[in-house]
């Protein structure tokens, strides 16, 4: 009889303790006790979601990879139909996106709004029913290091909330550069991240700066010209309207990001380019849809976080609607591509075909400074405009490449090979000593940053000349066929004239140093024989001299250009270590 009481009553004890845990957690967040003035510190945010996930099957917080700041990556995911792990992300037929917060922690609005929009589906029958196919990854505070160093006064030009976090990451690097060069431990996680969810549609949460304007929130979706193809079509024709749509019915005005700084916007503007640097640039590389969000700095915070909010639901929506033909478009994307068989890597913006829209914004003028003797931009916000401009949204195409079979890289270069690693790149390796035949890059021109950036001194308008040559590489080094899911990857980092190429990012520097060289008095003879025993070159030599008035009255230079003409002169000078098989 003991027993046959006890057990029920045990029970009956676990049951209430079960019950008394729920009750007593108020998931009411920061945000909304304050009405809308604060975000929480980065402990609170983690503590928020760790008891989510304690209280409701259908969230799981999974700790990724490291962060500068010392600190693990978190991805929050909603499943409804329970708890999640990385294995099961990645094998899911669900719909999937990923959604980025706190790059710039100082932008706290999806912080927030996120957290709000986790709990409100999970304690919401009707909308766990509405997104039940749909993967919800949350990434809650991206950058780390710059949510520890709090403050309230580096966003000089914000409007709340009270306090918030540093731009910079714990190394100072702003991570909405580092997407593709990776010298960050978070950039480095957040592709371990980004390829076990796959998204489809990619979300990034930010606050403007810039111009002034009615709008409290814009939109950056990637470049459809760059995205290309049929997906490309799909994200401006149907994908952007519906977004814009959506929040139009709850009466919340959107624009597309205004890119205009010191100067009224009111004669229009040309549509933000996202190179792969930048977050949704790099999940291009991989044929998601992104989407960068903008809230407006001078806007209050709490009308901010929840059009937030809003958009994000308006984007759940549409995947959840156009599910077949997002993954069907985002299936047949590399074989679109493929056939082709050309790639561009350089645009500029179509300033003959620009799109127009109703802007509504504020009447600015020029007027005397009260702190400098020169003049400052006001914007009258009593004098509220609605007017028809030209959105220059549309780019063409400046270069591009043919694609090839493959690259070769050979295997001395770590740091290069570790970051294809990092992101899901398909990586053979050759058996044995081989000789192939290979188009080889030579860096024929190029420009450099005179001032740092992001720990760079980036390279810029790079030219190259190409010749196809048979050479022997070692058994050990790297064979890279592009008929994969990075291939887009592999084209913008390895083509070297690519804006954000692994060259222009300075991977290959030493390249660019002669490592041998010659001592005039001695090397004299050996040109003259040279010449003697290569008339063809001997002729070139002399139409030179007769062409070029620089290098007729150079002596050196002459005989540099002899030298580099003979077997003396170093293969490696110039050469990219990336070969191109075709």
């Amino acid at each position: 009889m003991k027993k046959l009481t006890l057990i029920p009553l045990l029970f009956l004890v676990i049951s209430c303790l079960k019950s008394e845990k729920k009750k007593n957690i108020d998931f009411t967040t920061l945000f909304e006790k304050s009405n809308g003035t604060e975000t929480p510190t980065y402990p609170e945010v983690i503590d928020y979601y760790k008891n989510l996930a304690e209280n409701y099957n259908e969230i799981s917080l999974i700790e990724m990879g490291e962060t500068d700041s010392s600190y693990p990556l978190h991805l929050i995911v909603f499943n409804a139909d329970g708890k999640t792990n990385k294995k099961e992300i990645k094998t899911s037929k669900k719909n999937r996106i990923l959604i980025n917060n706190g790059i710039h922690p100082g932008e706290s609005d999806g912080i927030d709004a996120s957290m709000l929009l986790l709990r409100d589906i999970t304690q919401n029958d009707s909308l766990k029913k509405a997104y039940k196919n749909t993967l919800i990854c949350v990434i809650p505070v991206y950058n780390i290091g710059g949510a520890l160093n709090r403050n309230s006064h580096t966003r000089a030009n914000q409007n709340g909330p009270k306090e918030y976090g540093f731009r910079g990451n714990a190394r100072n690097y702003d991570l909405n550069r580092d997407f593709t060069k990776q010298d960050t431990k978070n950039a480095a996680s957040f592709a371990e991240i980004f390829h076990v969810v796959n998204p489809d549609v990619f979300i990034d949460n930010h606050v403007s700066n810039g111009a002034d304007y009615q709008y409290a929130i814009t939109h950056l979706f990637t470049q459809h010209n760059k995205l290309g193809g049929e997906l490309g079509a799909f994200l401006e024709g149907k994908m952007r309207p519906s977004i814009e749509n959506s929040l139009s019915n709850k009466n919340i005005p959107i624009t597309p990001y205004v890119n205009v700084w010191g100067t009224t916007p009111d004669k229009g503007w040309s549509q933000f380019y996202d190179s792969p640097r930048y977050s949704t640039g790099y999940t291009t590389l991989f044929n998601t849809l992104g989407l960068m969000v903008e809230t407006h700095m001078l806007k209050p915070y709490k009308t901010r976080v929840e059009q937030t909010y809003e958009l994000m639901i308006a984007a759940l929506d549409f995947t959840e609607q156009q599910s077949n033909t997002i993954k069907k478009l985002r299936a047949n994307a590399v074989k679109n591509i493929l056939t082709n068989k050309k790639y561009p890597i350089a645009f500029k913006v179509d300033k003959n075909n620009p799109s127009s829209f109703t802007f509504k914004g504020y009447e600015g003028t020029y007027i005397d400074s009260k702190v400098t003797n020169g003049k400052r931009l006001f914007y009258d916000t009593k004098k509220p405009f609605e007017k028809e401009i030209n959105y220059y949204n549309n780019f063409t195409v400046t270069r591009e490449v043919n694609i090839p079979k493959a690259y070769i890289i050979p295997q001395g270069w770590h740091e290069v090979i570790n970051r294809l690693k990092n992101n899901a790149i398909e990586i053979k390796t050759l058996h044995k000593d081989t000789i192939i035949e290979v188009e080889t890059y030579k860096i024929d021109s190029y420009d450099t940053r005179k001032v740092a950036y992001e720990g760079h001194y980036l390279h810029y308008n790079t030219k190259v000349v190409k010749e196809t040559q048979k050479l022997g590489f070692k058994k050990g080094d790297y064979f890279i066929p592009t008929n994969q899911n990075g291939l887009r990857y592999l084209l913008e980092i390895l083509e070297p004239e690519a804006i954000d190429s692994f060259f222009n990012w300075n991977f290959f520097d030493t390249v660019l140093q002669q490592k041998e060289g010659f001592s005039a008095y001695v090397f004299e003879d050996k040109a003259e024989t040279f010449l003697k025993e290569n008339p063809e070159i001997e002729k070139v030599f002399k139409e030179k001299l007769i062409s070029d008035e620089d290098f007729k009255n150079n002596p050196y230079s002459q005989l540099k250009w002899v030298y580099e003409q003979t077997p003396h002169y170093e293969n490696a000078h110039l050469k990219i270590p990336v070969y191109r098989v075709n």
